[in-house]
């Protein structure tokens, strides 16, 4: 997905993938369009009469969650509106990334510029303004169960609007918002009603990270292609299971497209073409065989969950709504289930990425199954380890993704007085999935390198074009088979590679544009 774009207008119709990861990961300024102001400023007059008069509207003239029971004076309205926000931004932990907070606030902008949230034009304004200005509100890792959305962590990177908060310190530590946003030129606020409500009533900081994870993911799966393939040519494998016909007599689209990279990067190699069934075996391990499979079906559910983002990106969520004809509305469109959901599955088709992968990366290592390559890809095994430890901690990284890949979605429980009595526990799935994609780049990382020895052990038998790309690449950085060496600065490059798109673009570049 393209993210290097400079601008991106919020207009009140859907941002895409590409607009969030523009504003999120390649730092596009934010700026609203025409159609926007017209949408917020038709909606808005109808919050003024509600806060105006004494019926009880949800956040307007009442309190919030567990205290919607209580009708607030006229005269304490508005300063609701700012306690919301100090009370609410009670979070605790390590700030989570620029790139998660870049992408929350655009999507604050984009929901109240759809106008129903009955927020006057100069709210949104300003939150453009800080998200443009570079100053990094702090926002702590943990806070949100996403019950009526993410509020906690909309709440510490909206407090600074009035002046107040924490922003990321040099060291990474919160400091005091105040001399940022001075340095900055940005003027607090006053809210008015129901906006303080607004800033933070929503799903934005998991639908950023679902964005930014179904982006990761897409990548990775598809590095994961190559470098299983690379994993069969070292291993002699056969390219055969992976005929256009046989994949066809089980239809599934994800299986289909990795069949069909393994096949470009397979073609023309003369590791595959070396395969000997009376030699080699009639069928290869599932490792090799059901690759396609494993990866379509992770495939599949990327899909799904790119779906859910999508309809998302096009969804008001707030809480109440307020609609063109003046009705103001409470709704539980807030809550994060669907977002919950589709981290979780991608959660877990991530996890079996890797575990086939650490499959194979054993299969390469074990003398007696890796047909004829030597221990542990050692050239000098015994006095040499080779690549042994490496495969412990690919191991290591699985099993933690395993723990992380249990749905969190399951683990529902009740808060604010049992007025939120089921809550999503979104934020948490999107964490966990953003973890999972980074040990998993690691995992594919160890089986690059490992797939890569055991391609060169094998000279003079040379691998397919797709495979040569790629180890020129890792030799950039990873010298050929040898004798031991200091492993962890070697194999944190190969994991810049995965993670950076270098081995998709290096392969891509000699066997065409994967799928």
């Amino acid at each position: 997905m393209d993210a290097n774009r400079e601008h991106v207008v919020v207009d009140g119709k859907a941002l895409t993938f590409e607009d969030v990861l523009a504003v999120a990961r390649g730092n596009a300024r934010v700026e609203l369009g025409p159609n926007a102001y017209t949408r917020m400023e038709r909606t808005r007059a109808f919050v003024d009469a509600a806060a105006a008069g004494n019926t009880p509207v949800y956040g307007v003239t009442t309190g919030f969650g567990g205290l919607a029971g209580i009708l607030i004076p006229a005269d304490e309205r508005v300063e609701m509106q700012h306690a919301i926000l100090r009370s609410h931004a009670a979070g605790m932990g390590p700030a989570v990334e620029p790139e998660v907070v870049r992408a929350l606030l655009l999507l604050r902008i984009a929901t109240l510029a759809k106008g129903y949230s009955g927020v006057r034009p100069l709210l949104v304004e300003r939150l453009a303004a800080l998200l443009n200005s570079g100053v990094r509100p702090y926002v702590p890792a943990f806070g949100s169960l996403g019950a009526s959305g993410d509020l906690a962590p909309l709440s510490h990177a909206t407090l600074l609007l009035i002046g107040e908060g924490w922003v990321v310190g040099a060291d990474g530590s919160p400091e005091p918002a105040g001399p940022a946003l001075a340095a900055a030129g940005l003027q607090p606020i006053a809210l008015e009603a129901k906006e303080g409500l607004a800033l933070i009533n929503s799903t934005d900081g998991m639908l950023g990270m679902l964005v930014m994870a179904c982006d990761d993911a897409l990548r990775l799966f598809r590095t994961a292609d190559i470098i299983a393939a690379m994993s069969i040519e070292g291993l002699l494998g056969t390219d055969r299971p992976f005929a256009a016909d046989l994949q066809a007599l089980r239809p599934h689209p994800g299986q289909a497209k990795s069949a069909a990279n393994l096949r470009r990067m397979l073609a023309h190699s003369p590791l595959v073409a070396a395969h000997d069934d009376a030699t080699h075996g009639v069928q290869d391990a599932y490792s090799l065989r059901c690759h396609p499979p494993v990866i379509g079906a992770a495939r599949d559910t990327l899909d799904y969950a790119m779906q859910v983002a999508e309809r998302e990106l096009d969804s008001a969520i707030d809480n109440p709504v307020i609609l063109p004809d003046g009705r103001v509305e409470s709704v539980g469109n807030f809550h994060g289930e669907p977002l919950a959901f589709a981290c979780d599955f991608l959660s877990i088709a991530a996890c079996e990425v890797g575990a086939i992968s650490v499959q194979r990366v054993d299969r390469l290592l074990d003398a007696k199954r890796s047909r004829g390559l030597p221990p542990f890809l050692s050239t000098n095994a015994g006095v040499n380890s080779g690549m042994m430890i490496a495969q412990y901690t690919a191991a290591a990284l699985v099993a933690e993704n395993r723990r992380l890949s249990h749905p969190a979605s399951t683990d529902s429980m009740a808060t604010s007085a049992m007025q939120e009595d089921h809550v999503s526990l979104g934020w948490a799935s999107a964490r966990n999935l953003r973890q999972i994609l980074t040990n998993l780049s690691r995992v594919l990382a160890v089986e690059a390198v490992c797939a890569s020895l055991a391609i060169e052990l094998r000279d003079p038998l040379q691998p397919g074009h797709g495979s040569r790309a790629t180890i020129d690449l890792l030799r950039t950085a990873f010298p050929g088979p040898g004798p031991d060496r200091f492993l962890a600065p070697e194999l944190e490059a190969a994991v810049r590679m995965v993670w950076a798109g270098e081995v998709l673009r290096a392969a891509s570049g000699n066997v065409g544009d994967l799928e």
